[in-house]
């Protein structure tokens, strides 16, 4: 909560200075938007916005018959709108009812990247790039920073690998 300071209308000050206004205001004006929101939190949040916008606009503001008065305003306006955006999430949340349920992970997908999670970087990169984001030899190399057959050398290894870790047997042509 703001500290008390004596309050001296902001008229006073030669320059019609922001800072003076700020000090002269700030504590009634946070216990207007206290009463007005129940909430410390929320009227200190609306409190900051509103002085934000007084700021941005202080050459009118200041020449307002009360500045203060305007801030009441608009802070009691961004409060209002504040209420009305959350009773309308509210609403909108519950004319959409519950979120579907989510299936769980399908158990060869985990136990993929379980397996994936054992490859060295290198091969795990290539196979992903290569089998899962279905890039080609060259666009893995780029990517990589790898010459081809670097690449190359990396995924047979890697599926060679995979194939191990997930009890599979491959064909005679994929273990050479």
């Amino acid at each position: 909560m703001p500290d008390t300071d004596t309050a001296v209308p902001a008229t006073e000050d030669p320059q019609g200075s922001f800072d003076a206004f700020y000090r002269a205001t700030r504590q009634r004006l946070f216990a207007f938007l206290y009463a007005l929101t129940g909430n410390a939190a929320e009227a200190q949040d609306v409190l900051h916005e509103a002085y934000a916008r007084a700021w941005q606009r202080w050459s009118t503001v200041r020449d307002c018959d009360s500045p203060e008065a305007w801030m009441r305003t608009v802070s009691r306006r961004i409060a209002v709108s504040r209420w009305r955006r959350a009773r309308n999430a509210v609403f909108a949340h519950r004319r959409a009812g519950p979120p579907d349920d989510v299936p769980g992970p399908n158990p060869d997908n985990v136990a993929l990247v379980a397996a994936l999670a054992r490859l060295p970087v290198e091969q795990r990169t290539a196979i992903v790039l290569h089998h899962l984001c279905d890039l080609p030899v060259a666009a893995v190399a780029r990517e990589t920073e790898a010459p081809e057959g670097t690449v190359k050398a990396r995924l047979a290894r890697g599926r060679r690998a995979l194939a191990d870790l997930l009890s599979i047997d491959l064909p005679e042509e994929s273990r050479v």
